[in-house]
């Protein structure tokens, strides 16, 4: 009996992992532009079917993508994150126009060293995708840029 019982809570913890849904894996890297300038590079690779929202999503649409930095002593923000061309679509879900990704997309950050390096930035990445049915919630996940 103990024994079909730890079946069934093996069973039941295993289902309920293979029904999460990670449709899309973030990278993060960094590019040397100059001696005191650096590229911070986070890269979205989307599963087939699936779609990431623009940074600049309309007013009542999905949650737009976002990010924020942890500030240090080692280094300052030039400007805003910027993100690659991407699909502009009329989104039957939403009922407007909507940028958004596919299969793959850069975001990048440009900062100015105030420190020595190595370092390391942390941020995070607030975002949601969806697909032809449904809508997942908005996912958080930590980046951590090492500056070399």
């Amino acid at each position: 009996m103990k024994k079909l019982i730890l079946l069934v809570a093996l069973t039941i913890v295993f289902i309920g992992q293979a029904q999460v849904l990670e449709p899309v894996k973030w990278n993060a890297s960094v590019n040397k532009i100059s001696d005191s300038e650096y590229e911070l590079v986070a890269t979205a690779t989307i599963d087939k079917g699936w779609h990431l929202y623009s940074q600049s999503v309309p007013k009542d649409g999905p949650i737009s993508t976002g990010f924020t930095f942890v500030g240090n002593k080692n280094y300052l923000k030039k400007g805003n994150t910027s993100e690659e061309v991407g699909y502009i679509i009329d989104d039957p879900i939403f009922e407007m126009e909507i940028k958004y990704f596919e299969k793959m997309a850069d975001f990048k950050q440009r900062i100015k060293l105030k420190g020595k390096v190595p370092f390391q930035v942390k941020g995070a990445v607030e975002f949601m995708v969806c697909n032809d049915r449904r809508c997942l919630s908005p996912t958080e996940v930590e980046l951590i840029f090492n500056v070399k």
